[in-house]
């Protein structure tokens, strides 16, 4: 055996809740009666898999919101290659290596349970797992700069460039270096001059490979995507890189549905893919507040309109506001690339785009300021959901945090109630991204709760304020709620989810979008 395979082979031993130990001695046979049938299976799986060669070997470099799943399903697909997930904090590899992951997505714990320990590894140990990598994946996070040239528009591929250096630094072998960071136009190419400064004589060929994923149905978005998009070099050698990694997708994803571009075009595609979805929000946003000025109801319109298939249904939901890591930040990294080639009213029309949501925000909040006799201060708001969207526990950008900074600033007390949203990771978001924290908010701590359910953050409230649009908010018992309130009691809808007929007929006064 093989070192590597002498350690697959001990890390199946000796593991409580894992498989037995694998019989080596002349009494194999006993001993693999003596295992329950029904797992007899997973050993002789195991053994098969700790003695046969993996036909690839791919690494992913952080194990965030994107390289977790992603890798999770290729690994699933696609039982014949080894897949590594790497990170440098072992908080976050000890989470994905327990039941407890560190991020919440239906359908992501029973895909990582099908191949953790068969194919699907996470660990702390980067140099091993890039030296023994046929492909590996760069996933990074890309957050907007916060200073210096570009602040508060374009990314910062710091993250990106370290991980290329790493790469540079441990490889023994030619790589294959994916992409899967949202980067700007032409990061592929930087990424290469430093892969190329090795000093061993290695060759890299660098793709890109954005994901489309939307949180809360990433799983389903992994399991049966609408495309699968890659970007090589047009050259021989970026060709074969280009069908190397399209033979491990079409393991599960139909050919016709793999495409295949140059490495400009599939990095600016994603930008592009997320300002176009960004700019159907903020549209009808903005109709929402000509709605509310007049007596159209912006349902119907968003209805009506999306009934005819050239525009469609999808992402015309009016709302608070949009949010996320991406929206947001893909349009002012778009924003900054136009300023710098000098299209200034491209730029400009992105820009709106963002604009349009950070208003419809403070509309928002001032609607509910405006409606409960023009204060709130010391008055209870109970906030239903903090994730900016249901279904998933990211609270990156989320609207609710705006809505909530706004209502503290107005010194209201506020009690939070999210299924999937810890108060820690909370108040890193407001701290994060607003700068709310307990020197800029005196009392912080004693003016936000977090309460264990909704019927607890709306007792004694003056208002309910339903900021993300989970479906158990649609089902509570709101006679129950109105009864445990102060009256007049407010219900402000931010996603329109509520039936505000059956509202109002209990009691409260009920305000929404559009």
């Amino acid at each position: 055996k093989t070192n590597a395979q002498q350690q697959q082979q001990q890390r199946l031993r000796g593991t409580a809740d894992g498989p037995p130990s694998l019989p080596t001695d002349a009494s194999a046979s006993a001993k693999l009666l003596r295992v329950p049938a029904s797992r007899r299976a997973l050993v002789f799986c195991s053994l098969y898999r700790t003695m046969a060669e993996y036909e690839l070997k791919i690494a992913c470099m952080g194990a965030g919101y994107v390289g977790g799943p992603t890798m999770a399903v290729v690994a699933k697909q696609c039982p014949n290659i080894k897949v590594t997930v790497v990170d440098i904090s072992e908080k976050q590899i000890g989470a994905w290596n327990s039941d407890k992951l560190p991020i919440y997505e239906p359908g992501l714990l029973e895909v990582v349970q099908e191949a953790r320990g068969r194919n699907l590894f996470f660990s702390t140990n980067i140099d091993e797992a890039l030296i023994e990598a046929d492909i590996i994946f760069i996933s990074v996070n890309t957050p907007t700069k916060t200073q210096g040239i570009g602040a508060g528009r374009a990314a910062n591929i710091k993250n990106c460039e370290l991980c290329a250096r790493k790469i540079a630094e441990v490889a023994t072998t030619d790589k294959i270096v994916v992409e899967k960071s949202t980067v700007p136009v032409r990061t592929a190419a930087a990424i290469r001059r430093v892969l190329a400064s090795n000093d061993k004589g290695l060759n890299f060929q660098v793709l890109n490979n954005p994901e489309f994923l939307a949180e809360g149905t990433a799983i389903d978005d992994l399991m049966a995507p609408a495309r699968v998009l890659i970007g090589g070099e047009t050259t021989a050698a970026g060709n074969a890189a280009v069908e190397k990694l399209v033979s491990v997708y079409a393991n599960w994803v139909p050919r016709e549905q793999i495409i295949t571009t140059n490495l400009w075009s599939s990095e600016l595609s994603k930008l592009v893919a997320n300002a176009f979805l960004a700019q159907r929000v903020s549209s009808i946003n903005s109709i929402s507040a000509l709605c509310e000025a007049t007596e159209a109801d912006v349902q119907e319109i968003s209805r009506a309109i999306g009934s005819d298939p050239r525009i469609g249904s999808r992402f015309l939901q009016s709302s608070v506001g949009f949010g996320g890591s991406c929206f947001q930040k893909d349009i002012l990294n778009l924003v900054y690339l136009c300023e710098s080639f000098g299209l200034d009213e491209v730029a400009a029309y992105w820009n709106s785009v963002v604009t349009m949501n950070e208003y419809q925000k403070k509309r928002f909040s001032r609607m509910m300021v405006s409606r409960m006799f023009n204060t709130v201060t010391g008055k209870r708001i109970a906030i239903f959901g903090f994730a900016f969207k249901k279904d998933t526990g990211d609270t990156r950008e989320t609207a609710s945090a705006f809505v909530c900074r706004d209502l503290l600033e107005e010194r209201a007390r506020l009690a939070v109630y999210d299924p999937e949203v810890e108060r820690e990771q909370m108040f890193v978001e407001f701290n994060y991204t607003l700068k709310v924290n307990a020197e800029t908010v005196p009392g912080l701590e004693e003016l936000v709760e977090t309460s264990p359910d909704a019927y607890a953050a709306a007792a004694g409230s003056h208002a309910i304020a339903v900021l993300t649009e989970w479906d158990e908010f649609k089902t509570l018992d709101y006679q129950r709620l109105y009864d445990s309130m102060a009256k007049p009691a407010f219900l402000f809808d931010g996603r329109n989810i509520c039936d505000h007929a059956a509202l109002r007929e209990i009691g409260f006064e009920v305000y929404a979008i559009g």
